[in-house]
């Protein structure tokens, strides 16, 4: 559920994930999930974020879309989920692109990792889930002095009259738990996670565009997602799809559909001590 400036609440998506596993969704995972735009990585770089060389650990990496354009971008990376079934996802899909990334099993609560291991810290479309507090705390001791933390969110946005917003009001239809609706793809609270734990030098940036999704990527996008094949049995994600594919006929008859989407990072940067 999102609050009145559009954000989601952070107690309400706890509760939620209690349930969601995405082990469950990895095949319409990798298929369907657009991973982070190119143009979130050209930030990266321009703002000088991420530099070849630098040794990086992805949290809650998923099949690897942040983990994997960080090593395109150069980086010796790490990434770490839970989810085996994803990573294993993941390295398929770091094979198709010829990239190389290190894999392990974990929570971003209790990362198996030496303090001061990392330059660079990331956390892409997973936050929400996490022990906020605790894994702020992880990240400044695995950090090298002046390293960085990047948390970043790639959200479509359910703008009046979009098949975003038609959408998510027939997940909620089917799964009125679901806690991700109604999203701004902004998170202020995310800044004072960072600061609690000790960042400094904290700055945020985020732009739009849209990201097209054939009607058949579209309700793979959508079953991957945490309110339907991470959460719901598979009678129930079978009932969701076919009544979304006969909404899409429907109402959004066009070949392929422009979803718009938010990119949004916080940052902030290890004390030098």
């Amino acid at each position: 559920m999102s609050g009145r400036d559009g954000t989601i609440d952070p107690q309400a998506m706890r509760d939620f994930g209690a349930a969601v596993d995405f082990g469950r969704t990895a095949a319409d995972y990798a298929a369907h999930r657009a991973g982070f735009p190119h143009a979130f990585f050209d930030l990266l770089r321009d703002r000088g974020f991420a530099r070849p060389g630098q040794r990086a650990l992805d949290l809650g990496c998923g099949t690897g879309s942040v983990a994997r354009g960080l090593a395109l971008t150069g980086l010796e990376v790490t990434g770490l989920d839970p989810a085996q079934r994803l990573l294993d996802q993941a390295k398929t899909l770091d094979a198709r692109a010829n990239v190389s990334v290190t894999y392990v099993c974990g929570t971003a609560e209790a990362p198996p990792f030496s303090a001061r291991s990392f330059d660079l810290i990331t956390a892409g479309q997973c936050w929400h889930w996490f022990d906020r507090a605790s894994v702020a705390a992880w990240a400044a001791q695995l950090l090298r002095p002046g390293g960085r933390m990047i948390i970043a969110h790639f959200d479509w946005l359910p703008l009046p009259g979009t098949v975003v917003a038609a959408t998510e009001a027939l997940i909620l239809a089917h799964n009125p738990d679901w806690a991700g609706a109604g999203g701004s793809g902004i998170y202020p609270d995310w800044l004072a996670d960072l600061a609690r734990a000790g960042f400094a030098g904290i700055e945020t940036a985020s732009f739009d565009l849209t990201q097209p999704y054939s009607h058949a990527a579209w309700r793979g996008r959508i079953r991957a997602s945490a309110g339907i094949s991470a959460s719901l049995d598979a009678a129930a994600v079978t009932r969701f799809d076919s009544e979304h594919a006969a909404l899409l006929a429907r109402k959004f008859p066009v070949d392929l559909l422009q979803i718009p989407h938010r990119v949004w990072l916080v940052t902030g940067q290890r004390t030098r001590t």
